[in-house]
């Protein structure tokens, strides 16, 4: 291989201006942008009904198969910690646990509505137990929000849900949370890529094709974050390639602004009664490669034991 002196200079000229760098601004220059896989599985939840463990479990050792650099839980690990108490929820989180071992691989989690512990007055558990809302899920699994980096691109995972004090939840991005978003970004380069992780969707246009696109009873947001057009404004000016969002149990991809809004299928389908509008159990595949993001939806191939509609 050749190399013209024109190509030598300038070659040597950047290592040139690299070593007189003093150490710690050495360090500090980004990682450059590497090619990688990792799967997203979303809303596997969990119970010993419907043979949903075995479900479950042909899932996790599908991806583990497939060799990705780690996986994210996109939410709802459990069904169901909400409405039950202490004695069922703590045997859906050990059961989740249990199977997830199967993975085999870095693991990274967002929090899901079913997963926030005694909320519905239902479970008959007060607001003052030490495990109400999101402290069982933090005690059990971890963080509710957080980032992390990995072969040069940053990850956000968000908390989408917030109990409210008449004992049912809302889709949003708090205030503290958002407060820290905005901080997190400003300790990354405007060209850095940015991967987004969140329950309920972001964007999503669901509740114009869904049979039930007014929930009923529900006097709070509960398909889209509430507060999404300031979330919004606080990713402008950055690179986010991808916002990863479960929730809904279908695949639908939106484009705003640059930003792909990924809502994923489902682990558990139509919560374990075969597919959901089409859609079968099953999860996501995504790669990274030179900037741009692509993903794959692969099925899990779970039969369910009682097939049927459910909304």
């Amino acid at each position: 291989m050749t190399i013209d002196r024109r190509s030598f200079l300038k070659t040597a000229a950047v290592a040139a201006a690299a070593a007189a760098l003093p150490p710690f601004a050495r360090a500090a220059q980004p990682t450059a942008p590497a090619s990688f896989q990792f799967a997203f599985f979303t809303d596997t939840h969990i119970e010993p009904e419907l043979n949903a463990p075995h479900g479950c479990d042909l899932a996790f050792r599908k991806i583990a198969a497939l060799k990705p650099d780690f996986a994210i839980m996109g939410g709802d690990h459990v069904y169901d910690a909400s409405a039950v108490d202490a004695t069922r929820a703590n045997l859906v989180f050990d059961l989740y646990k249990k199977t997830e071992q199967s993975l085999q691989m870095p693991l990274h989690h967002t929090i899901g509505n079913h997963d926030i512990f005694g909320v519905n007055e239902k479970s008959g558990i007060t607001t003052s137990d030490p495990a109400y809302g999101k402290k069982m899920f933090q005690d059990r699994i971890g963080r509710a929000y957080y980032s992390f980096d990995h072969k040069g691109h940053h990850f956000i995972v968000l908390d989408s849900i917030q109990p409210t004090e008449d004992r049912q939840w809302e889709a949003r991005i708090d205030d503290q949370q958002m407060s820290w978003l905005a901080d997190d970004l400003k300790k990354i380069t405007p060209q850095t890529p940015v991967i987004l992780s969140t329950h309920v969707p972001l964007v999503s246009a669901f509740a114009s094709y869904a049979p039930d696109r007014t929930p009923k009873g529900e006097k709070y947001s509960v398909l889209t974050i509430a507060n999404a057009p300031q979330v919004l404004a606080t990713l402008e000016n950055h690179n986010v390639l991808a916002v990863l969002q479960g929730h809904l149990h279908v695949n639908e991809s939106i484009q705003y602004k640059g930003i792909q809004f990924l809502t994923c299928g489902a682990v558990c389908g139509n919560w374990w009664h075969g597919p959901r509008l089409g859609f079968p159990e099953g999860f996501t595949m995504v790669t990274l490669s030179g900037g741009k993001l692509s993903t794959r939806y692969e099925p899990s191939g779970f039969q369910s034991p009682d097939p049927r509609e459910k909304f």
